[in-house]
């Protein structure tokens, strides 16, 4: 029995069926190879029936989730570790009717026989056998969790966005890389079945050459005003709350039941807003199907938002565009990013001239969550998290499509609700010295970089900002450099 007690302190899938029925999908991303365990750094060579012991650090939330969801994958929670030793909040439900999401934090009767901890680093220090971490803290601790781990030889799954800032994005990917640990991004949905359709109708040219995309989120950053108004009332830290630790990198400021212990996500000092929170989910089959890389250039509008007056926060609501270059015999694409409710894509007559009704996403009858892929033959529209509910338009050529497509096998892919652990059970195979998880950090780092950049633009609205993603700089607003990252208070580095 282990020390319940807490210590204070101040890929890809499997191509091999997926790839082998066209030519058309031999541009597959090619990924580092992840070494059996016995190659990293402090660990030992897992035979596929041995257990990966995974510590869990951030326990509330969607950290909750991951941590089970593991568990259920396989693995061994040894070790959990929170800032905040009191009650979570109550278990919510995140999406709607049958596909969401129950987020149940980690009570203090979970894991009776893992060690508990307040502080990551203790942890990390103390606990040699752990093989893997989950992080699911706020934001703005992702990049120095992770980078502890990583150093340490551990396979690491982040939740998504990966990190606040391009800069420690890409230290994170690099990092991962060179220490060969298994790595993956919580967009869970990326190891949906209907992920892997969707990529399969792209591939096999279903709706020909897409030119255009629109991602949808109908919620927004709420009033800035309203936010930024809320800080002057002052709250004590609770007693249960290791006030120091949460804030970790972020410069000092006073506690407020604002950021702990749902609000953060809006605070640009430890949140990444909509785009952190959706983009992955959202954007990603098409970043996938589409090998979307870097955008070349990007610029935002945010009605009602002063940058010098709300940089703290970020807009109600933001509409950003973001210019993909071509790839090989792709066409350049656009795509077009909403959240809020002072933006909206086009409406169905605009996008097909009439011919024919489309469910856009935004309007009445399409999604509130969802994304419209524009073709040269054609429009998919799919629900956020994998592609769900995906389908192609007009319906008669959704029914040619599904006559003539490929029967393709899909080898571990059993699942397209919410709760399947299909994504997590991935990467813990990839800690065993499988092939890498689908959505590793040299995936799911660029991935990331669209919702970091995104949100640069809207510090900057109204201005096309050109992103030269080689030299990690804006050459055309080289003020603009100043957000790629952010000064870390002493104590904290990468």
């Amino acid at each position: 029995m282990r020390n319940n007690n807490v210590q204070d302190s101040t890929s890809r899938i499997s191509r091999r069926g997926l790839i082998k029925s066209t030519a058309a999908f031999s541009t597959a991303f090619v990924f580092p190879e992840i070494v059996p365990c016995h190659c990293v750094a402090g660990s030992e060579l897992r035979p596929p029936s041995e257990t990966i012991n995974v510590a869990g650090i951030g326990v509330g939330g969607m950290g909750g989730n991951d941590i089970r969801a593991s568990q259920y994958a396989g693995a061994r929670i040894a070790a959990l570790c929170d800032v905040d030793t009191g009650k979570k909040r109550e278990p919510e439900r995140h999406g709607a009717a049958a596909n969401s999401i129950l987020v149940r934090p980690i009570s203090d009767k979970d894991f009776p026989d893992a060690a508990r901890y307040r502080d990551f680093r203790v942890l990390l220090e103390k606990e040699k056998s752990i093989d893997a971490v989950i992080v699911g803290t706020p934001d703005h601790t992702h990049a120095p969790i992770a980078m502890a781990a990583i150093q340490l030889g551990k396979h690491v799954y982040c939740e998504k966005p990966l990190a606040r800032t391009v800069y420690e994005i890409r230290k994170l990917t690099e990092a991962a890389r060179q220490q060969r640990v298994a790595s993956q991004l919580g967009n869970q949905g990326h190891s949906f079945l209907a992920c892997r359709e969707f990529c399969e109708a792209i591939w096999s040219d279903a709706i020909g050459d897409v030119t255009e995309v629109h991602a949808v989120v109908r919620f927004g950053g709420g009033d800035p005003d309203h936010r930024i108004a809320q800080l002057k009332q002052q709250h004590e830290v609770p007693k249960t709350l290791d006030w120091n630790l949460w804030l970790g990198p972020a410069p000092i400021r006073d506690f407020h039941p604002t950021y702990h212990p749902d609000g953060w996500r809006g605070w640009r000092q430890f949140g990444s807003g909509i785009l952190g929170d959706y983009l992955c989910h959202l954007v990603d089959p098409v970043f996938w199907a589409l090998r979307l890389d870097a955008p070349t250039s990007i610029v935002a509008e945010a009605k009602g938002y002063d940058p010098k007056k709300h940089s703290e926060v970020f807009p109600r609501s933001a509409k950003i565009r973001y210019e993909f270059p071509a790839r090989g015999t792709r066409k350049p694409v656009t795509l077009y990013w909403y959240d809020g409710d002072l933006y909206r894509p086009p409406v169905s007559d605009e996008l097909t001239d009439g011919r024919y009704k489309l469910p856009v996403p935004g309007h009445e009858g399409g999604p509130g969550l969802g994304v419209l892929v524009v073709g040269g033959k054609g429009h998919i529209v799919y629900e956020s998290h994998g592609a769900r509910n995906w389908r192609i338009y007009p319906e008669s050529r959704m029914k040619e499509y599904m006559g003539e497509r490929p029967r393709l096998d899909r080898p571990g892919v059993r699942s397209t609700g919410l709760l399947n652990y299909n994504h997590h059970r991935d990467w813990i195979h990839a800690c065993k010295g499988y092939e890498p998880a689908g959505s590793n950090f040299d995936y799911g780092g660029p991935l990331t970089e669209l919702a970091a950049l995104g949100n640069i633009a809207t510090l900057m609205p109204g201005t096309e900002l050109v992103w030269d993603s080689k030299r990690m700089t804006f050459p055309n607003h080289p003020e603009a450099n100043q957000y790629l990252h952010y000064r870390y208070r002493d104590g904290w580095n990468l």
